[in-house]
């Protein structure tokens, strides 16, 4: 009798692409999508360990499908949790059958894997390292067609940066670029409309096999030949150059999800980043004066060791000068391992707190306002399911989204005028 298989995804778009490739795999060995992990022989949990709140969640994902599957049905723990913690993990959770990291099969026998893939037992990764790249390489596996008109291409794995926060390196590795040919035919034979490029240093993709960090350029243009919208997640602001920012907005999408995390350059440097608030102001106003209806997101750590009240005014500043469209604010998460576990300058949880509110208060009126700007404009949009869609300016899953006419059929091009404004969303008909 054959076997079903469900997972369940947690964390970044680009753990979505991970579960893809792992759907892939499993499919090809012989298994069935069941209608949910209550149904289901294998049970799959891809985890997030990029912040305590994302272990957290993922653990209670886990407690939640072991409770939820069937008492026959395996329980397999991957991703980024299993990956960092392996055997600790293991041993934590003994309702998990197994806990696989990187590159390690997820059933016995391993399907699609020839010559056989790394050992099971996931080896424990100590923080502060470099882990090597995985034996099976999930880049560039197989992966079923979109079941919607856009889809997460991951282009690149691992990272070669050192930010203070951060702990993706020790666990996801260097970074590793896909050539070109393979993402291009993963993206033919995904059958969407949009292909949203994703990867944790997106605009350094090519710059480790030599090719430098312009390399994303004839990329970013080879994917808009085969699709009506490309769009790009995770730029650092050092490497958005000017010839970028002339490929994004010849694309049509002109979308800039801008790694920013603060504004006080002497934070930042504490960070170990790039940047100030000045010079972020002038790149979001070159490309305004490029591209007036260029849309922008960026997140922000709040409560890093040594922030102080000027740090977080400069901070404030910035929102009220930059006007983006889109904002995440977050609480600094101490990372084992990472350079910022060591410093001092702990900020207190309370005033961590009271600092993530003002600004919220501050950026949810200019969100709101930037919305109601639109009212009464034409847009394109693309329709991902009846009644929804998006324009350039909304990213899948992350930011608002446009109600459209229930008649109008997912995966469309529809020219629509915008005639209400509904919190983060829009309405059109």
């Amino acid at each position: 009798m054959t076997q079903s298989y469900h997972i369940e995804t947690l964390g970044c778009p680009k753990n979505q692409v991970d579960s893809d490739k792992l759907e892939g795999t499993l499919a090809a060995g012989g298994l069935e999508r069941a209608d949910g992990a209550a149904s289901a022989d294998v049970v799959v949990v891809n985890t997030c360990a990029f912040i305590e709140e994302a272990r957290q969640e993922s653990i209670d994902a886990i407690l939640a499908l072991a409770e939820a599957k069937r008492a026959s049905a395996r329980l397999v723990v991957t991703g980024c949790l299993a990956e960092r913690y392996g055997d600790e993990l293991a041993r934590a959770l003994p309702e998990a059958d197994r806990v696989a990291g990187f590159g390690a099969p997820l059933i016995d026998p391993p399907p699609l894997i020839d010559p056989p893939p790394v050992a099971v037992a996931p080896v424990p990764v100590e923080l502060g390292s470099r882990r090597p790249a995985p034996e099976m390489d999930l880049l560039n596996l197989p992966r079923p067609p979109s079941p919607r008109p856009w889809a997460y291409v991951k282009i690149a794995e691992g990272c070669d940066r050192a930010c203070g926060f951060c702990a993706i390196p020790s666990f996801r590795g260097p970074q590793r670029s896909r050539p070109q040919e393979l993402i291009l035919e993963e993206v033919a034979a995904l059958g969407v409309k949009e292909a949203v490029l994703v990867a944790q240093d997106l605009a350094s993709y090519g710059r480790d096999q030599g090719r430098g960090r312009r390399r994303i350029v004839p990329l970013v243009k080879a994917v808009d030949e085969l699709v009506d919208r490309v769009r790009l997640l995770y730029l650092y602001p050092s490497d958005l150059t000017g010839e970028l920012i002339d490929a994004v907005v010849a694309t049509g999408v002109a979308y800039f999800d801008l790694s920013l995390q603060h504004a006080s350059a002497p934070l930042l440097r504490r960070m170990r980043r790039w940047g100030s608030g000045e010079r972020f102001r002038e790149r979001i106003a070159a490309i305004r004066r490029l591209e007036p209806d260029a849309a922008f997101r960026s997140s922000f750590i709040v409560g890093y060791p040594g922030e102080t009240e000027a740090d977080h005014d400069e901070l404030l500043r910035f929102l009220e000068e930059a006007q983006l469209d889109w904002c995440g604010f977050f609480a600094y998460s101490e990372e084992a391992g990472t350079h910022a576990a060591g410093l001092d300058g702990a900020v207190d949880a309370g005033l961590r707190d009271d600092r993530l509110a003002e600004l919220r208060e501050l950026q949810d009126p200019i969100t709101a306002r930037r919305r109601d700007r639109l009212v009464g404009r034409r847009v394109e949009v693309l329709v991902d399911e009846p009644g929804t869609g998006r324009t350039h300016r909304e990213a899948p899953e992350i930011d608002g989204a446009v109600r459209v006419p229930d008649g109008l059929t997912a995966g469309t091009m529809a020219t629509l005028t915008v005639t209400a404004s509904a919190g983060i969303d829009l309405v059109a008909a």
